[in-house]
């Protein structure tokens, strides 16, 4: 099992929006995930909560490129990047090796033909096919059978273009458009897809209820994923996670 730390560029992140959106201390707070224990760490530039708002491709790369310039030869292969842009995806790769973190289920016919042609690792998370802030607004699933059914068709789709399916990792997309049973459901989903590599990302996120800023929480949802199977936990507080590990 390896752990994800999340690093937010960004102004208006829900947990952290405006602490590492420099570029500097964006760079610092990677080292400091990776000493935490995180396997890898996710970057990203735009916000995924309700209202947030959304950049052109020159804007999210703006914010990325000094950032990913340091990180991606200093930390080869461990950065994943968290975008739906295939236009950050090849700027990126231009660099370095990064894993994609697709959060809108590469729904774009455009970041499809970039995986299929440069072929990184890929993380397919689970999206409606909608942008994200629909999603939020729209009638969430409330069948966690939808969600399996909708990645292994995508994942198919990949191999079927020629992506070796061992560069496949699947994530349910917890949170997102989603009804708040499903979510708690979600956190099993690893036993669902036994033959790929699956990543939950819970991390503070409202279903956990009330509490969802504190560990205790967040822990007991990372010891469900971890005993269903997960290989991946996507979260905020690398540090307090690798107690599970442990």
């Amino acid at each position: 099992m390896q752990i994800v730390g999340i690093l937010n560029i960004t102004p208006d992140s829900f947990s952290d929006g405006g602490q590492y959106f420099d570029s500097a201390t964006a760079t610092l707070q990677a080292d400091k995930l990776f000493v935490d224990g995180a396997s890898i760490v996710d970057v990203g530039a735009e916000s995924t909560r309700p209202n947030a708002i959304k950049l052109t491709a020159d804007e999210e790369w703006q914010r990325l490129q000094p950032v990913l310039e340091v990180l991606i030869p200093k930390y080869t292969g461990k950065i994943s990047l968290d975008t739906y842009h295939p236009e950050t995806v090849r700027r990126a790769l231009a660099i370095g090796p990064i894993i994609v973190n697709d959060v809108t289920g590469m729904n774009n016919p455009d970041m499809v033909d970039v995986v299929a042609e440069l072929k990184p690792t890929v993380i397919i998370s689970h999206l409606p096919d909608m942008d994200i802030q629909t999603a939020h607004q729209t009638m969430p699933i409330s069948d966690i059978n939808q969600v399996k059914d909708d990645l292994l068709a995508k994942a198919q789709q990949l191999i079927d273009r020629g992506l070796p399916k061992s560069q496949i990792v699947l994530d349910p997309g917890i949170g997102f458009g989603k009804t708040p049973e499903v979510n708690v459901q979600l956190l099993k989903f690893a036993g669902l897809v036994p033959d790929y590599d699956v990543m939950i990302g819970y991390s503070r996120k409202r279903f956990l209820g009330e509490d969802r800023m504190e560990l205790a929480p967040n822990l007991d949802a990372g010891r469900i994923a971890i005993k269903s199977g997960a290989k991946y936990l996507r979260v905020h507080d690398v540090a307090g996670h690798t107690q599970i590990i442990k």
